[in-house]
């Protein structure tokens, strides 16, 4: 019998949640709600969650702050932010700060649904320790797929789900042009101007990450896509 989603549901207008939670339980979610990111944060540290629907204007801690405090402790979550502020600039330092969506009130109860399901639906609500993948050694570089864990020397950067799942498209793709079109639809699931934006957001945290090694290097194909260029004597040897 398959578990069913745990969500941490942080939300302070009594209204919009009662409705919120009582939609996702019908849908068989088990809903923990609270109304201030403080209690969320207690909250976050005391259980195990499968994603978290985090709105951004909270009493005692923002969304933001909140976020950044959850991935602390797990790096691979799904965080979806609601807020009525539909600002580029909100949206990109959401995106920044490690969230996975970011949608905007008034929302459709399906379309949060949707994208419940989509996030679920890529960790497979399945134990993440389980999950085995080949480390891969990047020149001076490690990256651990199935740990979500880029190591360089003595410093470790852990990735989110939706970054591993890009550079893995970009590493096995290595030397080759990988479409917008295409990274947008396995890695977003769509190719929304939002998305698109979001996805130039995740290129330039990967660039960070890699800067370290200079035998790669990300580079934007104007107007076409991206590509992992390797320099490597023996570009991404697999352990």
């Amino acid at each position: 019998m398959e578990r069913r989603a745990r969500i941490l549901y942080v939300e302070d207008d009594q209204t919009l949640s009662f409705v919120t939670r009582d939609n996702l339980s019908q849908k068989g979610y088990l809903i923990d709600f609270c109304e201030d990111g403080a209690t969320a944060l207690t909250m976050s540290l005391a259980a195990q969650y499968d994603l978290c629907i985090l709105d951004v204007m909270l009493p005692k801690m923002d969304g933001f702050t909140l976020a950044q405090k959850i991935r602390e402790k797990d790096h691979e979550i799904p965080i979806i932010f609601l807020t009525a502020r539909s600002g580029k600039d909100d949206r990109i330092l959401g995106l920044s700060l490690g969230a996975d969506d970011y949608i905007v009130k008034p929302y459709s109860i399906e379309e949060l649904i949707l994208k419940i399901e989509v996030f679920l639906k890529r960790s497979k609500i399945t134990p993440r320790q389980e999950r085995i993948h080949p480390v891969i050694r990047l020149g001076c570089l490690t990256f651990d797929p199935g740990n979500q864990l880029l190591t360089d020397g003595d410093k470790q950067h852990p990735f989110t789900q939706r970054e591993t799942e890009l550079f893995m498209l970009l590493y096995d793709n290595r030397n080759s042009i990988v479409k917008r079109e295409e990274i947008l639809q396995k890695v977003w699931g769509n190719d929304h101007f939002f998305s698109s934006r979001s996805m130039d957001v995740f290129i330039s945290r990967l660039r960070k990450y890699l800067k370290a090694e200079s035998g790669l290097k990300i580079e934007n194909i104007h107007n076409v896509g991206y590509r992992l260029k390797s320099l490597l004597d023996q570009p991404g040897q697999r352990l």
